[in-house]
């Protein structure tokens, strides 16, 4: 049975942004099948306590030197972490490696106010209120009510409990509200996440709607740097890997807005694989046999 092809339009865009060699890299990313990753969640359960039962269900693990909640577990399906009881009470979430980026580069910290602005189904606003000592107080909007249900159950299991969530567009927000950071993990085509072994890409890509879904992206953004207080930080990210969601976004997003890019200092910067971006300080994370593509930009709001 032959490969899935990537979509002509999308083919097409990559190698007219990375050229043809980095395109065929790109592809190659496209056919992996990806191990089973996950996060421990220190609100529910230690590293010890993972590794034993880990261990005694026969699974092995590696470790990443960036993030030391962070677990990589090949050979093994995600029903078989499922069936364990660190599991089953919100001791782990299962999340690509790419996903857990944005929260570490905002670093969220106790006493600060996060609005997460299109969180569900709360992956990254769980890992946030985790990484603060569930000391944050997060604003978490979904505007769609069985996903909002959704993430209000995994903020639950997670032990997430000074996380409020708002069935509402953040795009809507009122400008009375102003947050210490803000995540936008926005909507976008998916275009880092292609994954060709599980048939063709769901979703049928156009011009126009890719267009439509920057003009969101970019809505959005721009609502976020009015909320975001002055002299503090913000993260822009996507699952994709297109200029035009990207840097195309933030760079008219910021000439609007008293605001700039900052540089991404972190460990992870020296260990995941990255393609070239036009906004020096930003990452573009390469899909490979561990990661899905992602984009992450880190924007402070002028005093």
């Amino acid at each position: 049975m032959a490969m899935p092809v990537i979509p002509e339009l999308l083919q097409a865009l990559l190698e007219d942004q990375y050229g043809a060699e980095t395109a065929a890299r790109i592809s190659r990313g496209y056919t992996h099948q990806r191990p089973v990753t996950l996060r421990v969640n220190p609100l529910r359960a230690d590293r010890e306590t993972v590794e034993t039962q880990l261990a005694l269900a026969g699974i092995a693990w590696e470790n990443k030197p960036w993030y030391q909640d962070a677990m990589i577990l090949r050979d093994v399906r995600e029903e078989a972490v499922q069936a364990l009881e660190v599991y089953e009470r919100g001791g782990v979430y299962l999340q690509n490696l790419s996903a857990m980026i944005p929260p570490l580069v905002l670093e969220p910290k106790a006493g600060e106010t996060i609005l997460d602005m299109a969180a569900a189904p709360g992956g990254k606003t769980t890992q946030m209120a985790a990484l603060s000592g569930n000391q944050a107080l997060i604003t978490a909007c979904e505007k769609n009510k069985i996903r909002a249900e959704r993430m209000q159950y995994n903020l639950e299991k997670q032990g997430a409990s000074r996380v409020g969530v708002m069935m509402e567009d953040a795009r809507k927000l009122d400008d009375f509200f102003s947050f210490h950071k803000i995540l936008l993990d926005a909507p976008c085509s998916g275009s880092g996440t292609v994954l060709l072994l599980e048939g063709e890409p769901q979703r049928r890509m156009t011009r126009d709607w890719l267009n439509k879904t920057a003009a969101t992206q970019t809505a959005m953004l721009q609502k976020a740097l009015k909320l975001l207080k002055p002299g503090c930080e913000m993260v822009y990210s996507t699952c994709s890997i297109l200029r035009m969601e990207n840097e195309d976004v933030v760079r008219k997003c910021i000439a609007r807005a008293n605001a700039e890019v900052l540089p991404i200092e972190h460990e992870l910067m020296k260990h995941v694989p990255q393609l070239p971006v036009t906004i020096p300080g930003t990452l573009c994370v390469c899909p490979d046999e561990l990661h899905e593509g992602f984009f992450v930009a880190r924007i402070r709001k002028k005093k």
